[in-house]
């Protein structure tokens, strides 16, 4: 697309076009040309194309680049803005736009553009993937998200005539992802807008409903909110304290959360209306505060302090809620000029306010670490949907402050536990962690932290992530790591076992595994499409393969070869490999039970007793898929093993009992209580931990000796 006169010569008769421009007049005038450049570029690329609202598509990048310019973004970003849409819906490509405008420009529009050219297996998917692709482009350059946000806000604007179930799909992304995001990056107006738009999109009945309802409101407070402004006014003045007066209003999607979650009417959602004061310095911030709290008495517990502790999103003010004239709630904001424009447009203060350059830039550095942290969340996380359902879990707003030893304030979002701080200050930190010491008291892992506890972790070397953590975590950083870390120690602890088997297999076979050739393995891998050994072993370790198959394979004899040499060994087993062996709850077989076990696809090896009533049938069946496995001598190991005890009910038979097996030195995991047919005796049901079954007998044989116990025995079948 080579240069033309006509190049140069905008459409100066298009009242949009004429606007847009005039706005950039923070830019120097060559600066300016090249973004006529890039509207004619845009423009020509898009030729032909309408909008669903029959629109020339030309009209929605100059919008974006509109709203753009609003925050006094650089010439890079404008002209990213007004070709944001050229590589996903023209045949331009990254190369032309490389060459025409640099490469900065190139790599703003490939990290807006969409993965459309990507086969996926579902619309989630592409979602899922669009999104982590962005957020990788935004690691590396922030201009990418407000130029996002900016084309989402202008799409929720102009959706009349796309179709109702796709109006709603955007909505509730709008209301899942991006929203959220520009609350994330301090872009409260922009946040607000976005709540709003999506909620009319989602709900238009409600909303209209709840928009007459606000309308008649405003009229009939009108006077007493004058009378509240005027007192403020006042008050500030008489105080000495120049300042200036804002009156605000919640916006309707906040006012229908409110109703939705407390479950309140609209009549009850008192605090509707609010009031913002902001000074020239910090100082005056709380002399400000004293002196409205002389003039309206505060709500106790209603006071927050976000200069001393900023939100994450860099947000600073004081909030404090007062009671005004008849009754009336009100909420008060106070805060100094530069914290105003933080508020209100949160990253993009960086570019549009000057005198702020301070709070931008501390924000846009908070901003690139939370990004790069995401980053984290994607390397440790299997698949697209795992991701972004960790992302949403990050974007709530973080609500509690907790404060490490050292006086570090960390924000969560509530209901986090210990697990969640520990990860929150470094990956192996949570990965070793045993116990935490909140308030110098030492508690469980589990535990939910609340706003100001003071929370220490306590570690040790060889401690590592258990499965059950998942359940209690709040934070998708603790829930991705969790999950990396126990899919690693799988693979590992599968591998191990799945050398192990084929070592025995091939021994069968008469041929010790360091005598294969290596000839040999390359053709094995050659056929099953794995690059490497380990892979082969993780195969066998977790039963995607057989130990047989492949060790006849490495030796070119036929499947149905008659086996030669040694007859098959055992397979040893520690009882510690790990998640490689798991022990089927239906019998807990524990050292000196004579055991068997079977590979399960995905999950291991899976070991039951030789007696086991729940494998009857499966080993008739399948005798092929069960192995012989025996106990290693040397075991590091306790055992879980359920014990059944009928006894006489009498009072203090239970302690009598739990005292007993607490002095042999076993430790009691669970105790229930059978009580559906109470009388004469009761079935107490207990888990235990033991070394081995010679561990069980002891212990068995102290219990028989306690008189109201009538009858022991080892549990079988499933707990009920």
């Amino acid at each position: 697309m080579a240069d033309h006169p006509s190049d140069f010569l905008p459409p100066e008769d298009d009242p949009a076009y004429r606007v847009f421009i005039d706005s950039l007049s923070y830019l120097p005038p060559e600066e300016v040309q090249i973004v006529r450049k890039a509207y004619l570029f845009s423009e020509e690329a898009h030729r032909g194309q309408l909008r669903l609202s029959g629109e020339p598509y030309i009209t929605h990048p100059l919008a974006v680049a509109g709203a753009i310019a609003e925050w006094q973004m650089d010439v890079e970003g404008v002209v990213a803005a007004l070709l944001h849409d050229v590589m996903e819906d023209t045949s331009v490509g990254k190369g032309e736009i490389a060459e025409r405008f640099g490469k900065p420009v190139a790599d703003l529009v490939d990290g807006l553009s969409k993965l459309d050219k990507i086969e996926f297996q579902s619309q989630e998917d592409a979602q899922a993937e669009n999104f982590r692709k962005m957020l990788m482009a935004m690691a590396s350059d922030l201009r990418v998200v407000l130029i996002k946000l900016a084309d989402r806000h202008h799409n929720l604007q102009t959706m009349a005539a796309v179709r109702v179930e796709k109006r709603r799909r955007i909505a509730r992304e709008t209301l899942e992802i991006y929203a959220p995001i520009a609350n994330r990056l301090g872009l409260n107006k922009l946040f607000s807008e976005l709540q709003d738009l999506s909620f009319q999109l989602i709900y238009p009945m409600r909303a209209r409903v709840l928009g007459r309802a606000l309308n008649a409101a405003r009229g009939n407070r009108r006077e007493l909110l004058s009378r509240i402004l005027a007192g403020i006014k006042g008050k500030l003045r008489a105080a000495n304290i120049d300042a200036q007066v804002f009156g605000r209003e919640k916006s309707l999607y906040s006012i229908y959360r409110k109703m939705l979650d407390k479950r309140l009417s609209f009549s009850q959602v008192l605090d509707v209306y609010g009031f913002r004061v902001v000074v020239n310095d910090v100082p005056t911030t709380y002399l400000a505060l004293g002196a409205l709290h002389a003039l309206y008495k505060p709500v106790p517990g209603k006071f927050k302090d976000y200069i001393a502790i900023a939100k994450p999103n860099g947000y600073q003010s004081l909030h404090t809620t007062l009671i005004g004239p008849h009754g009336t709630p009100f909420e008060l904001q106070i805060r100094t000029e530069a914290m105003d424009n933080v508020a209100q447009e949160g990253i993009a203060s960086h570019w549009l306010y000057k005198d702020s350059e301070s709070f931008g830039a501390d924000l846009q550095k908070k901003t690139t670490n939370w990004f790069h942290s995401l980053l984290d969340l994607q390397n440790a996380t299997g698949n697209s949907s795992e991701f972004i359902e960790h992302v949403k879990v990050d974007l709530f707003p973080h609500e509690i402050y907790v404060f490490t030893p050292k006086g570090k304030i960390i924000p969560l979002p509530r209901g986090a536990t210990v697990v969640d701080l520990a990860y929150a200050v470094h990956t192996d930190i949570g990965n070793q962690a045993v116990m935490g010491r909140v308030n110098f008291n030492m508690v469980p892992l589990a535990t939910e932290l609340t706003n100001g506890d003071r929370v220490e972790i306590v570690t040790a070397a060889d401690a590592h992530p258990l499965a059950e953590w998942l359940n209690h975590v709040k934070t998708g950083r603790a829930r991705s790591k969790i999950r990396h870390y126990l899919k690693t120690a799988q693979d590992d602890e599968s591998t191990a076992l799945g050398e192990k088997m084929l070592g025995q297999e091939l021994r069968a076979l008469g041929v010790a595994a360091s005598e294969v050739p290596v000839s040999r393995w390359k053709s094995v891998l050659r056929d099953s499409g794995n690059k490497l050994i380990k892979e082969v072993y993780t195969d066998i370790g977790l039963g995607f393969r057989l130990a047989g198959v492949v060790a006849r394979r490495l030796l070119t004899l036929d499947d149905s070869s008659p086996t030669a040499g040694t007859p098959a060994s055992s397979l040893v087993i520690r009882g510690s490999e790990g998640m490689a062996v798991q022990f089927a709850p239906c019998c807990q077989p524990i050292p000196g039970d004579p055991i068997i076990g079977s590979i399960w696809k995905g999950k291991g090896l899976v070991i039951h007793t030789h007696d086991c009533p729940a494998i009857r049938k499966a080993r008739s069946a399948k005798p092929t898929k069960w192995i012989d496995v025996e106990w290693e001598p040397e075991r590091d190991r306790l055992f879980s093993v359920r014990v059944q005890v009928v006894v006489q009910n009498t009072l203090g038979a239970l302690g009598r009992i739990a005292t007993e097996i607490s002095s042999s030195g076993t430790n009691i995991v669970n105790v229930n209580m059978d009580d559906r047919q109470p009388g004469l005796y009761t079935t107490l049901n207990f888990t235990v931990q033991v070394a081995d079954r010679t561990s069980l007998a002891r212990l068995m044989r102290s219990l028989r000796r306690i008189p109201e116990v009538v009858r022991i025995a080892r549990a079988q079948g499933l707990p009920a």
